[in-house]
């Protein structure tokens, strides 16, 4: 083989090599976009407390969720929606990992009353009518002195960390509605926080 001709394969070589790495760099770019989405349909936590009260670890927050419009519709549409906020208490540990104390958890159903054009909220076996759904979404997303542990679960003189997230849970949606939503980032929406506090 000539230099010329084995300069050219080697050329040859490298512009392969270079369209290949170029396509797997789009791709990953490609594959971002619905993570971007994800942090498109963001949630803001504006008050996130821990406190302790007569003994008890106590909680409060406010969430502000920015509900896509798919999800708007399908409330509108009848579909009820759920959302869940979650606490749990580890007892951190040093020399090893946090102990889990205790984990408890609200759920919320969310959902439009086509007759009497009024939003239902339900908690347990209460449910309350609002004129407006950004009226029953202040209701969904928030608590106020939240009892997450009791004094006799906790000791003096340890540490605690509480994990708490918020989110809209998708899969107490009907289930044609789950199958459709695997890839619907829409409907992805959650948050995640860690607080520590000292018994």
């Amino acid at each position: 083989m000539n230099p010329f001709a084995a300069l050219l394969a080697v050329a040859t070589r490298l512009a392969r090599g270079l369209a290949a790495a170029m396509g797997a760099w789009c791709m990953a770019l490609f594959l971002l976009l619905p993570s971007a989405a994800v942090q498109a349909q963001s949630m803001e936590l504006p008050t996130l407390t821990l406190e302790r009260q007569e003994g008890a670890l106590v909680l409060s927050f406010v969430a502000k969720p920015a509900l896509s419009k798919a999800v708007e519709e399908a409330l509108q549409r009848g579909v009820p929606v759920y959302f869940v906020a979650e606490a749990q208490v580890n007892r951190v540990r040093w020399y090893w990992r946090n102990e889990r104390i205790t984990r408890a958890s609200r759920t919320w159903r969310l959902s439009y009353q086509p007759l009497t054009s009024s939003w239902r909220v339900s908690f347990g076996a209460l449910s309350q009518n609002f004129p407006s759904l950004s009226e029953a979404l202040a209701t969904v997303t928030r608590a106020t002195d939240w009892k997450i542990a009791d004094p006799e679960q906790l000791d003096l003189g340890e540490r605690y960390e509480v994990e708490f997230s918020y989110r809209l849970d998708a899969n107490q949606l009907p289930r044609p509605m789950q199958l459709d939503l695997a890839a619907q980032a829409d409907w992805r929406l959650a948050i995640e926080r860690k607080l520590k506090i000292d018994y």
